[in-house]
C-alpha cells in the first residue's frame, strides 16, 4: 500500500487466534454469571436438559437432551407466554452454541440482551467462543488470497461479537489494500470503538493512527488533519503521527507549520527508533513542494506583455527571464533549508542504525541537493561499502565526488559502475523476530557470461554488529540473464545487510 496503514495492518500476517471454545462433552457446566433466574418451570427444565447434554460422555443421551431443551424452550416462546423473560432467550443462546447455530445464537443473545443489559458481560463471553472460529475462517481466506469471502466472513464474526477490535482492523486492512477509503476509515472507526479496554492500548492507537494514514493516502487532507490531529491530543509526542500531520500541512501549503513540527520531531531524535526517523525523513521529503512551472510562467508572462504593446520583444524577454529566474531562486533557497531538515532526520537515524542502505542513498541524493557536498560525499562512501555491486550505489558515488570538483574520482567510478561484471540488486528485505529474509537478483548486462563468484552477506543489528552471515555461490550468468537469489537466516534483533566479494 501506498501512505496508508502503516501500523500493524498493512503488510500484516495474520495468525489464527486460538480456539477457544467449549469442548463437546465432559466438560462442567457454566451457570450464567449475572443474576438470571429460569422464573419458569418450562425454563427451568431447559436449564437441566443443556446441563446434562454439556456434561454426558455418551452421543446418543447429549442428542435427545438437547432436542429436549430445543422443545421446552420452543414451547415456552410461544404457548408459554415467555418472550419478555429473558432467561428464554439467553438459554435458547446456549443450546445454539451447543448445535453450533451462530446466526440462532446471535438472534436469541441479542433479545436476551435487550431484556437483561445486566448480563451482556456473560453474553459476549458466549459470543466470543462463537467469533473465534468465524475470525480464523476469515483470516485463512484472506491468508488463501480470497478477499471477497474474507470480508464477508469477518462482517459476519463482527456481528457476533464486537468486544475486541481484531476482525474491524481486518476489514479496515482490507478495504485499505483496494483504496476504498471511505470502508476503510468505518472499520478503523469502529476498531477504535472496540479497543475501549486498556489492554488494547496498542490495537487502538495502531487503529487511530493508521485512520489519518488512509485519508492522508487518499489525498483526502481536511480529514487526514483532523484525524492526526484526534491522535496527536490523545497520544502527544508520537513522532511519526508529528511527522504525518507535518507532510499534511506541508502537502496543503502550510509550511511555516509543517516545518514547526518537523523541528519538533528532529527534537525528540534522541528517544525516536531509527525507522521512526527515517520515516519522518521521508515524511518531509515527500512534503517539499515541487519546483515552479518555470516554461509557464514565462508563456503566461510573454503572452500579457505582448498583449500591452508597450514593450519590445527583447525587453519582454528580458522581463520574463528575470521572474522566472528570481521564482526559482527563491525556490532554492527555500528547498535547500527543506532539504537540510530532510539530512538531519536521516543523520540522527543513521546515528542509531549506521548501515541502512535505503537510508544512506536516500541521504546522500538529498545531501546533494541541499549543496552538502562533504555530506553527500560521506554517505556516497557508506553506501558503496555496503551495497558495492550496485550501479545505483556506484553512480551516488560518482555523483558525490562530482559536487567536491572531482573529475578524476567521478569518470573512475562512472567507469566502475559501467563495467560491473554482476550487479546485485536487492528488491525484498524481511527481518523478523527469529532472523530475516533477503531476496533479489544478479544481473549480468555485460556482453560475456559473467564467472562464478561467492559474495558473503551479513546482517547486522542495530549497532552494526553481524548477528548473520550467508555465503552465496554464484554460477556464471549469461549475458543479458539475470538469476534470483533468496537468502534466509536466523538471530535475533536483525535489521539491515550488507555484502562483499
Amino acid at each position: 500500500m501506498s501512505q496508508a496503514v502503516q501500523r500493524s495492518a498493512w503488510g500484516m500476517v495474520v495468525m489464527a487466534l486460538a480456539a477457544g471454545s467449549p469442548a463437546r462433552a465432559q466438560q462442567e457446566w457454566k451457570p450464567p454469571t449475572c443474576d438470571l433466574k429460569p422464573g419458569h418451570y418450562l425454563i427451568n427444565s431447559a436449564v437441566l436438559y443443556l446441563q446434562k447434554a454439556s456434561t454426558t460422555q455418551f452421543p446418543d443421551v447429549r442428542e435427545n437432551t438437547l432436542r429436549d431443551a430445543n422443545r421446552v424452550l420452543t414451547q415456552a416462546l410461544t404457548s408459554g407466554d415467555q418472550q419478555k423473560n429473558p432467561a428464554a432467550w439467553y438459554y435458547l443462546g446456549r443450546y445454539s452454541i451447543e448445535m453450533k447455530d451462530a446466526a440462532g445464537a446471535d438472534t436469541a443473545f441479542a433479545k436476551a440482551l435487550e431484556l437483561a443489559p445486566r448480563c451482556k458481560e456473560d453474553i459476549y463471553t458466549w459470543r466470543r467462543r462463537l467469533w473465534v472460529p468465524v475470525l480464523n475462517a476469515g483470516i485463512a481466506a484472506w491468508q488463501a488470497g480470497n478477499t471477497d469471502s474474507a470480508i464477508a466472513t469477518f462482517r459476519r464474526a463482527n456481528r457476533l461479537y464486537d468486544g475486541e477490535p481484531t476482525g474491524f482492523t481486518y476489514l479496515a486492512t482490507l478495504f485499505a489494500n483496494a483504496h476504498q477509503t471511505d470502508s476503510a476509515a468505518k472499520y478503523f472507526r469502529l476498531a477504535t470503538q472496540a479497543a475501549a479496554d486498556p489492554k488494547y492500548l496498542k490495537d487502538k492507537k495502531d487503529a487511530m493512527f493508521n485512520l489519518a494514514r488512509v485519508y492522508q493516502g487518499a489525498a483526502r487532507y481536511d480529514e487526514a488533519t483532523v484525524a492526526y490531529q484526534a491522535y496527536l491530543a490523545a497520544y502527544p509526542g508520537d513522532v511519526q503521527a508529528t511527522a504525518g500531520l507535518a507532510s499534511v500541512y506541508a502537502q496543503t501549503g502550510r509550511r511555516d507549520e509543517a516545518m514547526a513540527m518537523y523541528a519538533r520531531v528532529l527534537a525528540r531524535a534522541d528517544s525516536a527508533d531509527a525507522s521512526d526517523l527515517f520515516s519522518v525523513g521521508r515524511e518531509m521529503l515527500n512534503g517539499i513542494p515541487k519546483p515552479p512551472d518555470t516554461a509557464s510562467q514565462a508563456g503566461q508572462c510573454r503572452s500579457e506583455a505582448s498583449a500591452r504593446g508597450r514593450l519590445t520583444a527583447r525587453q519582454i524577454a528580458a522581463r520574463c527571464d528575470s521572474a522566472t529566474t528570481r521564482a526559482m531562486r527563491e525556490y532554492d533557497a527555500g528547498a535547500r533549508g527543506a532539504y537540510r531538515s530532510v539530512e538531519d532526520a536521516f543523520v540522527a537515524g543513521l546515528a542509531k542504525q549506521p548501515y541502512d542502505r535505503e537510508a544512506l542513498f536516500t541521504l546522500a541524493g538529498v545531501a546533494a541537493l541541499a549543496g552538502d557536498t562533504a555530506r553527500a560525499l560521506d554517505a556516497a562512501k557508506r553506501l558503496y561499502a555496503v551495497d558495492p555491486l550496485n550501479r545505483g550505489s556506484i553512480r551516488m558515488l560518482a555523483q558525490a565526488w562530482k559536487l567536491k570538483g572531482r573529475s578524476d574520482s567521478t569518470l573512475h567510478f562512472l567507469q566502475i559502475a559501467d563495467s560491473l561484471p554482476l550487479e546485485v540488486s536487492v528488491g525484498s528485505f524481511m527481518p523478523d523476530d527469529k532472523g530475516a529474509a533477503l531476496s533479489g537478483l544478479f544481473t549480468n548486462f555485460r556482453s560475456k557470461p559473467s564467472q562464478p563468484t561467492t559474495l558473503t552477506f551479513e546482517f547486522l543489528d542495530a549497532g552494526g554488529r553481524v548477528v548473520a552471515s550467508h555465503a552465496e555461490n554464484v554460477p556464471a550468468v549469461a549475458s543479458g540473464e539475470n538469476r534470483a537469489f533468496d537468502i534466509r537466516v536466523s538471530g535475533a534483533a536483525i535489521v539491515t545487510w550488507r555484502y562483499r566479494r
